[in-house]
């Protein structure tokens, strides 16, 4: 166990650097030290060929995880914002279809979000989904502000224009199957 502690110690830093590529700053230490937690539960650890690449790997499906958290975060969010106060809409519109149609959206919204550079995709999601304001997010990132500035504006450009080629697309294939009595 001795040596897959000096190899976890090895290559901390690199772990943090990759992790760091798909979760926000301030997860990071906790998704690397979530990685050596995982290690210590190995129950026969000497028996893994390869710690560096295991490591690795690990760190990458916990921070994948916590996207998924976050995503999870912000579609819970959106629905106690309905609950709260979407009462008298409700009544006048189908609750399924509404769920569908948001649910639906939402995917093509974190599908949209997914396609952004990193760097825009990372400033984008700290700002609208972690709330950061420009100057934490310029300071997090080591960026000026006017960069962030760039780079929201390019995200909600980007994802605009891609969540309506999507619903385009969806509308013409709608348009055609009706058209051949599907």
């Amino acid at each position: 166990m001795d040596d897959i502690r000096d190899i976890y110690l090895s290559i901390k830093l690199g772990l943090a650097r990759a992790v760091s590529k798909i979760v926000p700053p301030h997860e990071v230490e906790d998704v690397v030290q979530e990685t050596y937690v995982r290690l210590c539960q190995v129950g026969a650890p000497e028996k893994i060929n390869n710690p560096k690449s295991y490591l690795y790997k690990t760190a990458r499906n916990l921070a994948l995880d916590s996207l998924k958290r976050a995503d999870n975060r912000i579609t819970e969010s959106w629905h106690e914002e309905v609950e709260v106060n979407g009462d008298l809409f409700r009544l006048a519109r189908d609750e399924t279809f509404e769920q569908a149609a948001s649910s639906e959206e939402f995917g093509r919204f974190c599908e949209a979000v997914r396609q952004l550079p990193i760097q825009a995709r990372r400033v984008f999601v700290l700002k609208k989904v972690y709330g950061y304001s420009q100057r934490e997010i310029a300071s997090e990132l080591g960026l000026a502000e006017s960069t962030v500035e760039k780079h929201v504006a390019l995200a909600i450009r980007r994802c605009t224009v891609f969540m309506c080629e999507r619903q385009w697309l969806e509308s013409s294939q709608d348009n055609r199957k009706g058209a051949l009595g599907e």
